[in-house]
């Protein structure tokens, strides 16, 4: 896959999704191959451990009607694309690019942003707010508030 493609759920598809999640847990959760049957061709295929953790946010999402964007982790984003990823205004994204928190190039006047460098920094900024959060419940707990 080269581009960036959306996936919207039709609004029969959220109980199939939802019951197709329930009966992929056990194979996820052990991360082995998977066979699945295609249905009316009578086919099988099979599905490596590895790309269930994908399908399942995949179904997850549809199983509460919500859409999904798949993006190849070497494309590039425009700067709305990011700051849309991110769920933030445009002017906010620029003010993490030029502060360094995320990597990006200059195509002539444009600012083009790879989407692994998105996801690194998404990890990154879950990983301090989770310290954050940790460090402020061992405060509570020795302030005898918890």
């Amino acid at each position: 896959m080269s581009s960036i493609a959306t996936l919207v759920p039709e609004p029969t598809d959220a109980e199939l999704a939802a019951s197709a999640l329930r009966g992929l847990d056990a194979a996820r959760d052990a991360n082995i191959p998977v066979r699945l049957s295609l249905g009316g061709s009578g086919g099988e295929l099979e599905v490596p451990g590895s790309a269930l953790v994908a399908l399942a946010r995949v179904l997850d999402s549809f199983a509460h009607g919500e859409g999904v964007t798949l993006v190849p982790a070497h494309a590039e984003l425009t700067t709305q694309q990011a700051a849309d990823a991110l769920n933030v205004s445009r002017p906010f994204l620029i003010g993490l690019l030029d502060a360094g928190h995320i990597a990006y190039r200059t195509v002539g006047t444009h600012r083009r942003v790879m989407a692994a460098s998105l996801v690194r920094y998404l990890r990154e900024d879950d990983a301090r707010r989770t310290a954050a959060s940790d460090e402020l419940a061992a405060e509570a707990h020795a302030l005898g508030l918890s």
